[in-house]
């Protein structure tokens, strides 16, 4: 009787243990647990709030700032959501103005913050640094480069984990609202509240088959894809969500170069980055503050030479035009074979020296004989 009781008992225990093996290795898959279900759960689909760390983060949260409702990131009508299979999502170009969020001169994470967790473990440290991938001795410049935002949309990206000294990968879409550092190009790189380097998705995922809780307003039809600017950019062009103006925030800046653009986008703040959007023109690559090339009709320019000027060898005064003569561009006349830069003599003196004495004027000749003849000496 109580070898049956017993037999009972551990085969109570054994079924009870393989159910929180396979519970376990389910969060593994979606949230990039293992190793050996990183490959496995590649093409899995997570769905990650705003504020959920995930599974296998990197640091602590470093992420700040208020943050963005994700009721505050879209105006446009809800869609119906879509069947599964259906919602391969949206591309955006990085340096799309209002793709991101922030509020002016407040980071939405403490870059320095996440330099300091990073460093005080060597493993996460040099895991981090092969997973961006930049030497580890200039992980911190790297991050430093990068520029705290927020998403204003769902967004799909490839996600890094570490979990028992290895590196994780997983697919999973970022709830609007989530804190992200990104790079000249517009692309997330960093997730502030887990510390986790992020990538473009790898086109496996399907959000509509995401893994995990659904939040209020999603919709796979309406999950960004971010695709690389073209070339770095100076600034983005941001949507400080507290204000509801635009902010122009240099790339590497946490808020403290924040402004008004000099160029508004032909769209207002409140648009719903993920519909129809009017032609844009390309970003702009010059860093803020630097002189343009060009001055401006309200700016003074700077004095140029004169496209007239004679050699440093020739007078100072220029001769004038001769009438009738063609004249090329620059408003000097045609030149003749053998001619000089140099302006024609005027016959007017001038106070400056020739750079050959004058030779001495013979006197005239007449035939009446000299009346005189001075000889050497006085004699």
């Amino acid at each position: 009787m109580h070898s049956r009781i017993r037999l009972r008992r551990t085969a109570l225990a054994l079924l009870s243990a393989g159910f929180l093996l396979a519970a376990g290795c389910v969060r593994d898959a979606s949230g990039g647990g293992g190793t050996a279900n990183a490959s496995a759960g590649a093409g899995d689909v997570l769905l990650q709030p705003a504020a959920d760390p995930g599974t296998a983060p990197f640091t602590a949260s470093a992420a700040g700032g208020p943050v963005v409702r994700p009721d505050a990131t879209r105006s446009g009508a809800p869609r119906s959501p879509s069947a599964p299979g259906k919602g391969k999502g949206l591309t955006r170009i990085g340096s799309t103005p209002g793709l991101y969020a922030g509020t002016r001169a407040v980071p939405s994470c403490d870059v320095e913050a996440l330099v300091r967790m990073l460093a005080v473990d060597p493993a996460k440290e040099e895991a981090f640094a092969r997973t961006v991938p930049v030497p580890r001795d200039r992980l911190a410049g790297f991050l430093r480069g990068l520029t705290p935002v927020q998403l204003r949309a769902d967004t799909l990206v490839t996600g890094h984990g570490f979990r028992v000294g290895e590196v994780t990968t997983y697919q999973a879409v970022l709830q609007a609202g989530t804190a992200v550092m990104v790079d000249g190009r517009g692309l997330p790189r960093v997730r502030c509240v887990c510390g986790n380097p992020l990538d473009p998705p790898s086109g496996k995922g399907d959000p509509a088959a995401g893994a995990g809780e659904r939040w209020a307003g999603f919709d796979p039809a309406r999950t960004v894809v971010v695709a690389p600017a073209a070339r770095p950019v100076a600034e983005l062009v941001i949507v400080d969500v507290v204000h509801h103006s635009w902010i122009a925030r240099p790339v590497g800046d946490e808020g403290t170069g924040d402004r008004a653009p000099e160029v508004p986008p032909p769209y207002d703040p409140g648009t719903d980055i993920t519909g129809p959007l009017p032609d844009l023109p390309a970003p702009s690559t010059k860093k803020p503050g630097t002189p343009s090339s060009s001055p401006s009709p309200d700016e003074p320019s700077e004095p140029t030479p004169s496209r007239t000027r004679p050699p440093e060898d020739c007078p100072t005064r220029a001769a004038p035009e001769p009438s009738g003569e063609p004249a090329v561009a620059g408003g000097l006349p045609a030149r003749t074979p053998a001619e000089t830069h140099c302006p024609a003599p005027t016959g007017e003196p001038t106070d400056e020296p020739s750079g050959d004495p004058p030779e001495p004027e013979e006197p005239p000749m007449t035939d009446a004989p000299p009346t005189s003849i001075q000889l050497p000496g006085g004699r």
